[in-house]
């Protein structure tokens, strides 16, 4: 089975050395490239890779923020690369599939081309991305939610029962975000992140505190890691295995697993769901 490959590298030498090496092997298949963190969000989640090669310091999002901005339950594995950034490496060395060093030496991207394989091989990924994101809320700071806040909201609250505006602390700094401006929330480890109008706000929480916060008609548990805004359903997808495929407006594509099938309603209202296989 081929092993299906992005790479995303602000410098096309870089990408070019990576791709020579990747071509040299017989089940790694670069299926796509590109050059920046924005393109690499809409890319990843188009392709659907195996495994993505990710700069760490490019223009527009850095890697941290690629990574932040994908559905965590879809996360492919990663590998960083990078020029710099000694405590990054350390972090990644021990959460991450691997590192890769520029300029890049052909014995060392071997060695990472066997963890990767060993990786896939052996059904590691779920609990490495829960390693991963970790460090990435670790470097790029994880919020609280100011319950305080929320509580204090006053007559808004007091009428619907639940907020419209999400406070999350980050720092000296109050990030407050629309509660309708959430598309969808997900979990891993310790960490949420929340999906709101093209940003990503990392939160420190369990889904159980969202749950309690959040109004239920607008938002539902599709995963044991993931909630979502049925306001941004586009659509429902059926999977052989008894389990869903919601796809939001945004074209992000969210897992609704077998224990949560009773929420389907919720999406469908009165209308059939042809059924097929996910791809």
């Amino acid at each position: 089975m081929k092993i299906k490959t992005v790479i995303v590298d602000d410098e096309a030498l870089s990408r070019r050395g990576l791709e020579r090496l990747l071509r040299r092997t017989q089940d790694f298949e670069l299926i796509a490239e590109c050059g920046n963190g924005r393109d690499a969000v809409d890319l990843i989640q188009r392709e659907r890779p195996d495994v993505v090669f990710l700069d760490i310091q490019m223009p527009v999002l850095s890697g941290f923020e690629v990574l932040a901005r994908l559905p965590q339950e879809s996360l492919p594995l990663v590998v960083f690369v990078t020029a710099f950034d000694q405590y990054a490496l350390r972090a990644f060395e021990a959460c991450a599939v691997d590192y890769l060093l520029k300029p890049l030496d052909e014995q060392r991207v071997e060695t990472t081309l066997e963890r990767v394989r060993h990786s896939l091989a052996t059904r590691q990924a779920a609990d490495e991305r829960d390693k991963l994101m970790e460090v990435v809320a670790e470097i790029t700071g994880a919020g609280e939610i100011e319950l305080e806040t929320i509580l204090a909201q006053g007559s808004t609250a007091i009428e619907t029962g639940h907020p419209q505006i999400l406070p999350i602390r980050q720092g000296r700094n109050t990030a407050r975000v629309p509660i309708s401006s959430i598309q969808w929330i997900d979990a891993a480890g310790d960490y949420m992140c929340v999906h709101a109008e093209g940003d990503t706000h990392i939160l420190r929480g369990t889904m159980k505190e969202l749950e309690g916060i959040l109004d239920p008609r607008m938002f539902q548990r599709v995963h044991r890691s993931t909630i979502v805004n049925l306001r941004f359903v586009k659509s429902l997808r059926a999977h052989m295995n008894g389990e869903y495929f919601l796809t939001l407006d945004g074209g992000q594509e969210l897992k609704l697993s077998r224990t949560y099938r009773d929420k389907i309603e919720l999406f469908l209202g009165n209308s059939p769901v042809q059924r097929g296989a996910a791809p």
